[in-house]
């Protein structure tokens, strides 16, 4: 079980960039704490990625996003496949032009990898969650490339071939919450992280939860477009996880955060 959260903006968005990611890593903080980390982009298609081995809390007062940052994408990891020694398993992960976060597990990624001939980006990487940016880094634009995953995924990713959209899939078995503002959309695992957004940023947002088997393009602190695909619903996990998984990383962060930042 893990957590992601993110945001697209309009240029013309004031709402304040590393203090949105802050909150956002704070708020899922307790999804998992063996690794952390977030990517951001700008006016140029290349994405900065920054990732570690540690909770979220010692990253907090570490973010570095920059106020002409456009898209963003956060992630707190609690691993299932793909040890967290091996830097390149952690999120965000890189897949040739795409870079992406991804809570759940898929149970066919060595499958996808052989049958289709993909390479993984480095020799050392296991993580399950690639099959995902290498399906749709090989094939741009074509959602129906998703029906080939059989597990569970709540995902985002940037593809630098595509600087303008951030995409946003949910398939089955993990949860995707939505919030729009006037000139921009956040997501994140669960509505209380878009209620803690709102706290901090002093803003409203419009909350809904993105149904299973939907993508969702955002541009521009907009949902420009949407669109269906076929998740496998035979998928059953052999055990269920708890969504918490880092109680005590959750409310460390969140402390740190309260003293960091005052709430409105």
């Amino acid at each position: 079980m893990c957590g992601i959260a993110g945001y697209s903006l309009s240029p013309e968005s004031g709402i304040d960039r590393k203090l949105a990611v802050q909150v956002l890593l704070a708020a899922i903080a307790e999804r998992g704490a063996d690794a952390v980390g977030y990517a951001w982009r700008g006016h140029e298609p290349e994405v900065t990625i920054h990732k570690q081995r540690t909770g979220a809390t010692a990253l907090l007062e570490q973010v570095e996003v920059p106020d002409m940052a456009r898209d963003v994408l956060v992630h707190v990891r609690d691993y299932t496949k793909g040890h967290p020694t091996i830097a390149a398993n952690n999120h965000p992960v890189r897949h040739g032009a795409v870079v992406g976060i991804h809570n759940g597990i898929i149970v066919n990624d060595e499958e996808i990898f052989d049958e289709l001939g993909f390479e993984r980006a480095t020799p050392e990487m296991t993580v399950d969650s690639e099959a995902i940016f290498a399906l749709v880094e090989s094939e741009p634009g074509r959602t129906s490339i998703l029906d080939r995953l059989h597990g569970s995924m709540a995902a985002a990713w940037m593809d630098e071939r595509r600087p303008d959209a951030l995409f946003l899939a949910r398939g089955v078995g993990r949860p995707l919450w939505v919030g729009r503002g006037p000139r921009e959309v956040f997501f994140a695992s669960t509505r209380t992280a878009l209620e803690l957004l709102e706290r901090y940023l002093r803003t409203s947002l419009l909350k809904r939860e993105l149904d299973e088997g939907r993508l969702a393009v955002l541009v521009s602190g907009r949902i420009a477009s949407t669109e269906r695909f076929n998740p496998d619903r035979s998928f059953r996990e052999e055990r269920q996880l708890p969504a918490v998984r880092a109680p005590h990383e959750g409310a460390s962060c969140l402390q740190r955060l309260a003293a960091l930042i005052p709430a409105g």
